[in-house]
């Protein structure tokens, strides 16, 4: 059975997961043994849509593509290129990442399935330890709308795959429209920035920021021009 890469930095955050609780640590004091605890450690997950696990930058698969952050990420952190995602269709592979369960046992098992109600998503035990959590872009989970979704203590997502230009957010329950060709990656950008900025800088974070990169179908012309480049 054909397998599909799964982007390679969606596993940094997954590996960050792994220290996220506190472990307590002994150190020997002359006669007496003191517990130390190891700080919480803060958690950006971005997940970006419809990615092909080689195309960035760094990785030369395409010529004329230019990634520098994703590049600046690899470079400092980790790139992992055999990692696989079990099922590689939309919701399923959200559910799968947010509950670590296979299709067949939280049962998304396509873009139509909903939710049966008895699923626990990782953030809800993160909000347990003390977590600020939360959530921005895309949903899209079976067919749930855009209502907040337990684990999130803050939440901004809207119904199904959105729109790219004046969305309407539901922000924490309360659905805000916008004008003036907003265009909805630059706003849930600022908005995540903005809840980075505010939030209680006393508590570990943990937050996903999923783009929303479903293309639909465009006329292109049969020859590209980047800079001095022609793709045809």
């Amino acid at each position: 059975m054909k397998r599909y890469r799964l982007l390679g930095f969606i596993c940094i955050s997954l590996l960050l997961m792994a220290h996220v609780h506190a472990e307590g640590k002994s150190e020997v004091i002359g006669n007496s043994t003191k517990k130390t605890k190891k700080k919480l450690r803060n958690v950006i997950f971005i997940l970006t849509d419809d990615h092909r696990y080689d195309y960035m930058g760094f990785t030369g698969k395409v010529p004329w593509l230019e990634t520098p952050n994703m590049d600046r990420l690899a470079a400092e952190g980790a790139y992992l290129p055999n990692t696989f995602v079990t099922t590689s269709l939309c919701s399923p592979s959200r559910a799968s990442i947010l509950t670590g369960q296979f299709s067949h046992s939280h049962t998304i098992v396509d873009n139509q399935a909903p939710d049966p109600g008895n699923l626990t998503y990782f953030p809800q035990y993160l909000e347990k330890a003390g977590y600020q959590t939360g959530f921005f872009g895309k949903w899209h989970m079976g067919d749930h709308g855009d209502e907040p979704q337990p684990g999130f203590t803050h939440w901004e997502s809207f119904p199904g795959q959105g729109v790219y230009y004046n969305p309407t957010l539901n922000i924490n329950g309360n659905r805000v429209a916008y004008k003036d060709s907003t265009y909805i990656t630059d706003l849930l950008t600022e908005h995540a920035i903005d809840w980075l900025d505010k939030r209680d800088k006393k508590k570990p974070f943990f937050f996903i920021y999923h783009t929303k990169l479903y293309m639909p179908v465009f006329n292109l012309p049969s020859v590209i021009k980047v800079g001095t480049r022609e793709i045809k």
